[in-house]
């Protein structure tokens, strides 16, 4: 009866009912209906001790960071950078929008951050220069999941944490497929900018201009080198270094640039807290989840009824990703990392595939899956933003995705993109 947990789930999902109440619901009816009331227990036990991990501690840290620099204006510092940069092109601002988002992604490393803060400026600054509501709305979410891809990510610290992977190796395995995606999306923006005659944002900055806007941008620029340089360096954990980034944001924003008041704080606190509980709880959640899959036996099942179909790993890595592209469409990107990477993860590590390079698969599809329609959190984001019908921002980043699912293919039949950076800086062999 236990394997019935999942369409339970789904329907329940359908239905409307929310993620968090989903996960727990679906598996605690079944254990209920087949007397297994002392599992009940434990799964429900499974929620507190699901959040209550020192390496997922991260997760909100970083949350108030990103909090703290949207605050402090040194998101608006970022992208009068990128458009000192980028502006220029046809297309300018499209350009900007895309670069602010890979920049942004080294601050908060969350889609829905950089859906909102860059959103509430980006998107009315494109609709002045001619751009329409929906595109500006669309390339908005699309671009805002180069934020968990790009170190730091929230969700590559979820998948170490349920894995048993390195953190260190996840983030580094991490910024080259950021960039493709990044790219990518900027030379679809070009082809488009050539056709439908967009709009350049600014006249070319001089050397000089460029310069004044590299120092503005360097204290929020030098963040990700923090992190990243104590994380490499072993000087602290990527817990630690979470903090390190509020205390780094703090001190920038109160006493360096005095963008920051204190005043806000409170404001502040409270808005990464309820971010930050929401995140947490659907993972404690999706951790009781677990228990009940784990107690029917279904990866063993799944797995067996996987290598029926092929033996081929090539062929096997295409249908996942088919799957796990289904899976974004209608689950968060948490949930569904603990959810299906106990699942699948075995599976393709007897099939010889690295376990590091099977991560960022699943991370970067169940990532594009953020801005995939109907169920696409960024998209609600975005909507809200612009104040556009999400079936019109659903029409207009499809472009966009057709790119992000080229890249997700590219990263998984090149092993190389993904471990070379890991491999390099000896956290492979």
């Amino acid at each position: 009866m236990l394997l019935w947990f999942l369409p339970v789930f789904l329907f329940l999902l359908l239905i409307g009912l929310p993620v968090f109440f989903c996960l727990l619901a679906a598996p605690g009816a079944l254990l209920w209906l087949a007397g297994q009331e002392r599992d009940i227990t434990l799964l429900y036990r499974n929620l507190y001790n699901g959040m209550d991990s020192f390496p997922l501690m991260a997760i909100p840290f970083f949350m108030l960071a990103g909090e703290l620099m949207n605050r402090g204006g040194i998101t608006l510092r970022l992208v009068e950078f990128a458009q000192a940069l980028m502006g220029h092109f046809r297309g300018g601002l499209a350009h900007v929008n895309v670069l602010s988002s890979m920049l942004f992604a080294g601050l908060s490393g969350s889609a829905v951050a950089d859906t909102s803060a860059l959103g509430s400026m980006l998107i009315p600054a494109m609709e002045k220069q001619g751009y329409t509501t929906r595109f500006a709305a669309a390339i908005t979410a699309a671009s805002s999941v180069i934020g968990p891809i790009i170190p730091p990510s929230g969700i590559m610290i979820i998948y170490a944490y349920v894995m048993g992977e390195s953190v260190a190796a996840l983030f580094l395995a991490g910024i080259v497929p950021g960039i493709l995606v990044g790219v990518g999306l900027m030379l679809m923006i070009k082809v488009m900018a050539d056709r439908y005659d967009f709009p350049v944002a600014t006249e070319k900055y001089t050397w000089k201009a460029r310069g004044q806007a590299s120092l503005k941008a360097f204290f929020p620029l030098m963040t990700p080198v923090i992190i990243l340089g104590g994380i490499l360096g072993g000087v602290f954990t990527p817990t630690e270094a979470a903090a390190v980034a509020v205390a780094y944001a703090l001190v920038i924003g109160l006493f360096v640039l005095n963008t920051l008041k204190v005043r806000e704080l409170p404001d502040v606190l409270t808005r990464a807290g309820i971010t930050s509980a929401v995140v947490l709880l659907l993972v404690g959640a999706a951790m009781s989840f677990k228990t009940v899959v784990s107690l029917s036996h279904a990866p063993e099942l799944l797995a067996q009824w996987i290598l029926t179909l092929t033996e081929n790993p090539l062929l096997l890595l295409f249908l996942i990703n088919l799957l796990l592209f289904v899976v974004g469409m209608f689950l968060d990107a948490g949930p569904a990392i603990i959810i299906l990477g106990p699942i699948l993860g075995p599976v393709f590590l007897g099939l010889g595939v690295e376990p590091i390079h099977f991560a960022i698969i699943m991370s970067v599809n169940l990532t594009v899956g953020l801005a995939t329609p109907p169920m696409g959190l960024v998209l609600f984001v975005a909507a809200a933003v612009s104040r556009e019908k999400v079936a019109t921002i659903a029409k207009a980043i499809l472009p966009f995705l057709a790119v992000e699912i080229f890249v997700i293919f590219l990263i998984t039949f090149v092993p190389a993109i993904s471990l070379t950076v890991p491999r390099l800086t000896g956290f492979l062999n």
